[in-house]
């Protein structure tokens, strides 16, 4: 199965900025795309500035402040560049959060809003030096924090995780968190562990969570997608299982194997019908990379019957 290519289906992907690595320790060339640049206002919960239509309201720098002062330089886009600021608590500008933009906005929008969000969340948590506690000075744009005390030096953290599509041949593992929606179940994520690989990764939190084997050298990488819920980098994963029993676990309430039908029919029903009453299963929402392995699983299958 080859990996997802071309524009992506799922969120906080396309569009992308060209990030402009090298203006980051530019003043001067920041000033001078400053007055025409676009700028993301976020209010400390991380929500966006929308106009009377709902779409992304953006000011150009000039009206925001002389200079880019704080500003976090998030890249350009066609010559023009995009900047992050933090508006103060009691703003009144009407808003939306990030998961309910990357339904509605154009995609580039989006994926601009989720890097501005996933900057703002690093420098909220990442106020003070982790090796002296001294205070933590932002710069080269906001990409850099530096401590006076010590001169260690602090990068925006981005949290690897996996997320697997996992099957014993016919059926598809699912599960389901306590506080999800009562319908609601998706494939199985967790944390890469400091000295694991990707496929020994997919191995443990299966195991872990559901209490099935994957079946070694059968991982296959299908795509990956930023997660800025906080700041993760989901890596999407296709593997073979045993056909073991799925257990219960801390992080689960529930896990069970799928058939292709029952999981055709999770994605058919819209992901607002998790909280409605009814019957059948509901499946992850559309800009999530779980949905689209689950997919990827889901036409590999229906291939697979297709050529006997």
């Amino acid at each position: 199965m080859a990996p997802v290519a071309g524009a992506s289906p799922f969120a906080f992907v396309d569009g992308a900025l060209d990030r402009a690595d090298h203006l980051r320790d530019d003043p001067a060339a920041l000033q001078a795309l400053w007055p025409q640049a676009g700028v993301v206002a976020l209010d400390p919960s991380g929500r966006a500035p929308i106009d009377a239509a709902g779409h992304l309201a953006v000011q150009e720098g000039v009206a925001v402040s002389p200079d880019p002062g704080d500003a976090t330089f998030l890249g350009l886009r066609d010559g023009r560049a995009w900047f992050g600021v933090a508006v103060p608590v009691g703003d009144t500008t009407p808003r939306l959060d990030l998961r309910k933009a990357a339904a509605t906005w154009p995609a580039w929008q989006a994926t601009l809003f989720a890097q501005a969000r996933a900057l703002q969340h690093w420098h909220q948590r990442h106020r003070f030096c982790a090796a002296c506690g001294g205070a933590l000075r932002f710069v080269r744009a906001g990409w850099l924090g530096k401590c006076d005390g010590c001169g260690s030096e602090h990068y925006p953290r981005t949290d690897q995780a996996i997320i697997a599509a996992i099957t014993d041949g016919e059926h598809l593992l699912l599960g389901r968190q306590a506080t999800w929606p009562a319908r609601r179940w998706s494939v199985v994520a967790g944390f890469v562990e400091p000295g694991e690989t990707l496929e020994q990764t997919v191995a443990r939190e299966v195991l872990e969570e559901t209490g099935v084997r994957v079946r070694p050298g059968t991982a296959r990488y299908l795509g990956s997608q930023p997660w800025p819920f906080p700041g993760s980098l989901m890596l999407g994963f296709i593997a073979e299982a045993e056909p073991d029993a799925p257990r219960a676990s801390e992080e689960l309430e529930d896990a069970r194997w799928f058939s292709a039908e029952e999981v055709r029919a999770g994605l058919a029903r819209h992901s607002t019908e998790a909280d409605a009453p009814g019957d059948g299963i509901v499946l992850s929402p559309p800009i999530s990379i779980a949905r689209h392995v689950i997919r990827a699983w889901l036409d590999a299958h229906d291939a697979a019957r297709a050529a006997g």
